[in-house]
């Protein structure tokens, strides 16, 4: 005898079934969720938002970066510009965020794992968007005659000069080593903390904060 024809069509070639079987479904919910909450809680810890922003403060969220914020606060540049007016590109939008997304990413794999040097220096991509940046703002002191506006590349072939191998103390001054300016005032991290728990902690007496003998 011939088995009866099952009522139910096999399943198709993309079907959930023979992507994720039953048996993977529980465990693959678990991981993923695990996932969704350790991104959100490195979102919360890490401030990431904040470099959406054209905000100074976003920089010191690496502590190694309070010299050249405490610096700038404090020179003349604070006045007309932030660090993204001086450090990101500016012809287009796209290119500024993916400027800050890669040089962001460097910044924090090198900060996560201990690898700044002592003394901070520009790397050659961030160096040539200074130059561009310098021309930019000052263009109308820029002509044909004694001061040239000279690209990276053009200033590299000795062409001319960078702007700051002439200014060597704008903005950040002379000395930027991590120890340069320790107990200078720079604006405090927020706690990642939420708020609601902040204030459940608060308002718990001292007994109930003491450990249990």
């Amino acid at each position: 005898m011939r088995p009866e024809p099952s009522s139910h069509p096999p399943p198709s070639k993309f079907s959930l079934a023979r992507i994720c079987p039953p048996r993977w479904r529980l465990p693959l919910i678990l991981a993923v969720g695990s996932l969704c909450g350790l991104s959100i809680v490195l979102l919360r810890v890490s401030n990431a938002t904040s470099y959406l922003s054209d905000d100074p403060a976003a920089c010191v969220n690496c502590h190694i970066m309070t010299p050249q914020f405490a610096t700038w606060e404090r020179g003349s540049h604070a006045r007309v510009a932030n660090c993204n007016d001086c450090h990101v590109p500016h012809d287009n939008v796209l290119n500024k965020y993916y400027f800050k997304a890669k040089d962001g990413t460097r910044h924090a794999f090198m900060f996560t794992f201990h690898m700044e040097p002592q003394v901070i220096q520009v790397h050659e991509p961030g160096q040539g968007v200074i130059q561009q940046n310098c021309i930019r703002c000052h263009e109308h002191l820029l002509d044909e005659g004694i001061h040239l506006a000279v690209s990276l590349q053009q200033a590299q072939e000795g062409q001319g000069k960078r702007c700051w191998d002439c200014h060597r103390e704008t903005p950040h001054g002379k000395v930027n080593s991590l120890s340069s300016a320790e107990w200078a005032r720079t604006p405090d991290l927020n706690s990642v903390m939420p708020e609601w728990l902040q204030g459940k902690i608060s308002n718990q007496t001292p007994s109930e904060n003491e450990p249990a003998k």
